[in-house]
């Protein structure tokens, strides 16, 4: 279907715009910068709402295609966007969550603050560009470009070790997206010159006899390497404890709640349906691997001391899901992984910034330094409360149904994956309720504490808002699961076919 309006272009390049625009305004206009990167993100976020609204949920075809317009005649690289049932949920969740973290940072952020919030607002809109992007060119650039603005939001605005947090951010993920360049140049040699990514799903990929020399391993592990960092899968995972600690609170929030979700989509854009075979193949070496991030994340969330770096190892946990349910090749389970990441996008970005809530009134992270919050933080504490239970899956909040449907789509496979899989629902409800009664209940555990003040209404206001979309996903999430229905079928016909 060929939009009519170019709504995906609105929603990528008004973001950009906007961040733009505040740069120039400057920090000696820094209430005008506030106000214009509020438009920006507004703006940015009603401009997806067409995109749900006109979506055909009967079809599993691309929809709101742009022309494709030439931007490198030479080597065939097009400017192409469009979306499907997948890639649709992810931009509208990306301009939402950039909506609240610029209203978030509306009194908390004094230093540099029209350079931040551009740098959120122009991430935003490279997001956007990545999930909707069907050119290969054109997703690598998007791709990469969006560590720029994290780089220097966890380099400028983060906590003492910012810096060594920043490169090592920079590093891991850098090193793996050059992997995935050279497996999208062989995609580009075997499909005649094209990087239509489209074209490269109906790429016929030989195979070898051993491992070294079989195209379609060597291609999936080059991947592998860009993908499984971002999700972060276990043991490349441990860039993300140090960035969620040094960055700021806005930092945290994109990183958990869309940056994370660059890898499971590119498993599911890349790598299953390019290369089947090998998504078979290794198939259980995926399994094992989510499972041990599931299993063994989760016991190492519970001993932690610091809040965000709890969160930080919880959503590695849950992130294992996601990786989980993309290898099991069953509709229910992989439905269950992309739920499980617009889940997680609300989850995760709310309990960042409620511990954001703390720290701007505490500036400590330490569960010891804190006691009693809920008798002076009354509403506050009601609302963490939610975000805390629906991290441990507990039933009609969003945490659950993800986790729920992967689980019931691994119990078709294997009583024991399903099991180990579970297992996540007891580790979760351990550390994360083990956190919010040392932070939230009890005494007051000193005079700082008992000086606090309740969340003020843009607080209110941004923390109720993820609130309402936790809830609303929990109770009745047919409207996430019926548009990706009919693109979760294609794709798993489509691997079924070429294994």
């Amino acid at each position: 279907m060929t939009s009519s309006a170019p709504w995906l272009s609105l929603a990528i390049w008004i973001p950009i715009v906007a961040g733009c625009i505040v740069l120039a305004t400057g920090d000696r206009h820094s209430r005008e910068s506030r106000w214009i990167a509020l438009a920006g993100a507004a703006i940015g976020f009603l401009v997806t709402l067409p995109l749900v609204a006109g979506f055909d949920p009967n079809t599993s075809a691309m929809q709101f295609v742009e022309p494709a317009r030439t931007w490198i005649a030479r080597f065939n690289v097009k400017y192409h966007v469009g979306v499907d049932g997948i890639s649709v949920l992810f931009v509208l969740l990306n301009s939402f969550i950039t909506v609240l973290v610029v209203a978030a940072a509306w009194e908390s952020v004094q230093n540099k603050v029209a350079q931040y919030l551009a740098a959120f607002l122009i991430m935003s809109g490279l997001l956007n560009g990545t999930f909707a992007a069907l050119d290969g060119v054109l997703f690598y650039v998007f791709f990469e470009a969006t560590l720029i603005p994290m780089y220097l939001v966890i380099g400028v605005w983060g906590g003492p070790n910012r810096v060594y947090a920043a490169v090592k951010f920079f590093l891991y993920t850098l090193l793996g997206s050059l992997l995935m360049l050279l497996a999208f140049l062989y995609l580009y040699m075997k499909s005649g010159g094209s990087f239509s990514i489209q074209d490269w799903h109906n790429v016929p990929i030989g195979r070898g006899e051993h491992f070294w020399n079989d195209p379609q391993i060597l291609l999936f592990l080059a991947l592998f390497a860009a993908f499984s960092v971002k999700v972060p899968m276990w043991p490349v995972h441990t860039w993300l404890p140090d960035a969620h600690v040094e960055a700021p609170t806005g930092g945290s929030v994109v990183l958990a709640a869309i940056l994370l979700k660059l890898g499971g989509y590119g498993f599911i854009r890349f790598s299953l349906p390019i290369l089947p075979g090998a998504s078979h193949d290794l198939a259980g070496f995926m399994i094992a691997l989510s499972l041990v991030a599931i299993v063994y994340i989760g016991l190492v969330a519970l001993v932690q001391t610091d809040m965000k770096k709890l969160i930080a190892y919880s959503s590695i946990s849950h992130m294992g899901f996601v990786t989980l349910g993309t290898f099991l090749f069953n509709p229910l389970a992989l439905e269950g992984a992309l739920v499980q990441m617009i889940s997680h996008g609300f989850v995760s970005a709310a309990l960042f910034l409620c511990v954001g809530v703390l720290y701007d009134r505490m500036h400590s992270r330490n569960i010891a330094d804190y006691g009693g919050v809920v008798n002076v933080m009354p509403r506050f504490a009601a609302l963490m409360m939610l975000f805390a239970m629906a991290n441990c899956g507990l039933p009609a909040t969003s945490g659950f149904v993800g986790e729920f449907m992967v689980i019931m789509g691994s119990m078709k496979i294997n009583f024991w994956l399903a099991f180990l899989a579970a297992t996540t629902l007891v580790f979760g409800a351990a550390y994360t309720l083990w956190m919010y009664k040392r932070v939230v209940f009890g005494a007051i555990g000193n005079d700082h504490v008992g000086a606090l003040r309740d969340a003020g209404m843009r607080e209110l206001v941004v923390l109720g808002a993820l609130a309402a979309a936790v809830l609303w996903m929990g109770v009745h999430p047919a409207p996430f699961t019926d548009i990706m229905h009919a693109s979760v079928d294609n794709l798993l016909k489509h691997v079924a076919a070429k294994p």
